[in-house]
């Protein structure tokens, strides 16, 4: 088979009250070549985690690969090559682990001549991921909502806003299950819808660039005020961002912070580092935009 590169960008999770239910793209794209006809198996990692990352058989792209090829009961072509150039930080709230699942379903579907449609591909990364919010906007590119209905598990791309986003991450380890473990069982009824009239109008603040609306209701009741606490200097990084005008919340399980500005999002990065550094963080600060491309596959030139 021609050489193929699959890009997909990174995403943002949440977005203030939509917990596990909205996502939004991000103009910060991994991309990974595939050759096949080698002698031998080889994986390459460039890039954010090229330090941490298995080269090898163990690597999530792999394994996504592998899995997906298994559900059309057929093996990987020999002499696979997987060359990787990762943009996406890890770790951080942006998707990395849905983009490196997305990558390896849609090397195994082009393998395949395309037998799964966009929504098969998405079902099944939210299988090996657990849950698709991330990788519905990874895949679908613009603001996307997934819920489980009747069917099985929706996923719709329902707008593809044009905005600029401030992220800032620092430099502090939380893993997604130690997140996920601060959570309570049970919340009072009276959050619960909070959380669902603000996700509905989160959905249109973003949709139509309407900041102030956007101010309004970012706010969650659900998993922010129980993963704040966690990230020393958290809490007054999103104060700083909201208090210039940026409506802010946290990218996905955190520790990044995505803020929305209307104009100057130098300043805004600049007072949310600041605060970061008070609690004695380092932070990094990416000025990105929203990407209405969801993940692309395009032929390469073969790679020598």
């Amino acid at each position: 088979m021609r050489p193929f590169r699959v890009s997909v960008p990174a995403s943002s999770a949440n977005l203030g009250p939509g917990f596990d239910t909205l996502g939004l793209a991000l103009n910060l794209w991994n991309e990974t070549e595939f050759t096949s006809g080698a002698p031998r198996f080889r994986l390459e990692v460039q890039g954010e985690g090229a330090d941490r990352l298995p080269a090898s058989q163990k690597n999530l792209i792999y394994t996504a690969l592998i899995h997906t090829l298994r559900a059309a009961r057929q093996s990987p072509p020999a002499g696979l090559h997987i060359r990787c150039l990762n943009r996406i930080p890890l770790g951080a709230g942006l998707g990395s682990s849905a983009a490196a699942c997305l990558t390896g379903i849609l090397a195994a579907n082009q393998f395949l001549n395309g037998v799964f449609d966009r929504a098969q591909v998405i079902a099944l990364a939210a299988e090996l991921e657990g849950h698709a919010d991330n990788a519905a906007p990874a895949a679908l590119g613009g603001l996307t909502v997934v819920a489980h209905g009747a069917s099985g598990l929706l996923a719709r791309r329902v707008a593809a806003p044009d905005l600029a986003a401030v992220v800032v991450t620092p430099e502090f380890h939380l893993p997604t299950k130690k997140a996920r473990a601060a959570l309570p069982d049970a919340y009072p009824r009276t959050d619960a819808i909070a959380n669902i009239g603000r996700t509905a109008l989160v959905v249109e603040a973003l949709r139509t660039n309407d900041r102030a609306l956007l101010a309004e209701v970012i706010g969650d009741s659900l998993h922010q005020p129980y993963r704040l606490p966690l990230i020393p200097g958290a809490a007054e990084a999103l104060a700083a961002a909201n208090g210039l005008g940026a409506p802010a919340a946290l990218s996905g399980a955190g520790p990044s912070l995505i803020a929305f500005p209307a104009d100057e999002p130098q300043n805004v990065g600049a007072a949310m580092q600041a605060a970061f550094a008070a609690a004695g963080l380092a932070s990094q600060v990416r000025l990105l935009h929203t990407s209405a491309e969801g993940a692309r596959i395009t032929n390469i030139q073969k790679v020598p």
